[in-house]
């Protein structure tokens, strides 16, 4: 095996050897213009010298190389299937443990977006969807966009549009991002890329920032990419007008049990639209009745009833918080008219251990109608009993629901097909 060294000396910031490989290899390939060397022997020195050094480290920094000079992609050849990893938060750890470099989706500008995505390019980071990079994102198409756009988490294709809106062609400006979302394989299909500009008179070709195989890489790209080209979609990131809020963080962190910060934040949103009277003590991590009943009001708010008005918050409820979007929460909230002469259902904390009210009764007696009192004793009243939440629940088990669907208390969606 032939080592061969040169007088060239790295730069200071990273004394390894895998990153002075690196840096040795840029110079010896580039061009005099970039400032490499002009003789042909350099590009071997650098060549020899990186195989060398990835025999020595177990081939890892020969791999970080192998993507500093990435061959160009031809026209027209499938590019961008690169699979991607979930939605995670900064070095794949909780958001706990994970350094938060910057403020969740704080105001950005292009010119930052640019630069970060510059900055993949220039360190050649290698494409990995389950790996992070120093910087905490992870190392696939989406992670380089959420990095670009300094999300405070790696997101996908199928979340990026959560933090943007989406845009026609005409509108693009450098720093909009480009998104390919393959419904038929949505993992190892689709694709994003960073909008650097248009690099000819006729808009059919731009400067592409993206993160894919074997490493990150800025070329021209015609539009709008080289495969797929007309399912992509290009979306421009809210942060670019002032900060924004993550995406829905999922059903499954609202509800009784649920103990996060989401759900603090959802509260803190509902306060702001005029929840406060429903908050003794103002919002907290755990969620409880006045979580619920916040966001039933708000829904009720926006004319939503039923199921869209359950108390727990949805895509749609988040997006319409986060973006201030919709109606506040009047003073008095006062349920939608009945729909074919169903009964204005009276809201959740109507029913319960500890309630009575004319609700209760009307409730028991159209279960009688509907032949579900098999466990009353007596003809049903106005206080609440655990009869009512026994023939309640048998109601909504034969509709098919299971668990917490049926708890036998009465929701917007039970009142509704009781009373119809």
């Amino acid at each position: 095996m032939l080592i061969e060294f040169t007088e060239i000396e790295p730069d200071q910031s990273c004394a390894c050897a895998g990153c002075s490989a690196r840096r040795l290899a840029r110079m010896h390939g580039a061009g005099p213009a970039d400032g490499g060397h002009r003789s042909a022997r350099g590009a071997r020195r650098a060549a020899v010298l990186v195989a060398a050094v990835g025999t020595v480290l177990g081939g890892s920094a020969a791999a970080g190389a192998a993507g500093a000079t990435p061959a160009p992609q031809p026209s027209g050849s499938a590019a961008g299937s690169n699979p991607q990893g979930a939605v995670s938060p900064l070095f794949g750890r909780s958001a706990e443990l994970a350094p938060r470099l910057r403020s969740v989706g704080a105001a950005t500008t292009r010119t930052e977006i640019l630069a970060r995505a510059q900055r993949w390019v220039d360190q050649q980071v290698p494409y990995s969807m389950s790996s992070y990079w120093s910087d905490g994102y992870r190392q696939d198409c989406s992670g380089f966009v959420s990095m670009a756009w300094g999300l405070g988490s790696s997101q996908t294709t199928w979340t990026l549009p959560d933090f943007a809106t989406r845009i026609g062609r005409t509108e693009l400006q450098p720093g909009d991002a480009l998104i390919y979302n393959n419904p038929a394989n949505p993992g190892a299909g689709s694709h994003t890329v960073i909008f650097g500009g248009w690099t000819n008179a006729t808009q059919t070709q731009y400067l592409a920032y993206e993160q894919t195989r074997p490493g990150t890489r800025k070329r021209a790209t015609p539009y709008a990419y080289w495969s797929n080209s007309s399912s992509y979609v290009a979306y421009r990131f809210r942060g670019l007008d002032g900060p924004v809020a993550e995406g829905f963080p999922g059903a499954d962190k609202f509800g009784p049990g649920q103990s996060n910060r989401y759900v603090q934040q959802l509260g803190e949103m509902l306060v702001k639209r005029g929840a406060g009277r429903f908050y003794g003590e103002g919002p907290d991590p755990s969620w409880g009745e006045p979580d619920r009943r916040a966001t039933e009001a708000f829904q009720l708010a926006q004319g939503w009833r039923d199921a869209e008005a359950d108390g727990l918050p949805g895509k749609d409820t988040w997006d319409y918080l986060v973006n201030g979007k919709g109606k506040d929460i009047p003073a008095a909230v006062t349920p939608p008219p009945p729909a074919g002469g169903v009964p204005a259902y009276p809201g959740a904390d109507s029913f319960g251990p500890g309630q009575s009210n004319d609700s209760i009764r009307l409730l028991g007696e159209q279960l009688v109608k509907k032949g579900f009192a098999g466990h009353y004793t007596e003809g049903p009243g106005p206080a609440w009993s655990e009869s009512d939440r026994r023939n309640v629940a048998d109601f909504q088990t034969a509709q098919g629901w299971t668990g917490s669907e049926a708890d036998g208390l009465p929701g917007p969606h039970t009142w509704r097909l009781l009373f119809s």
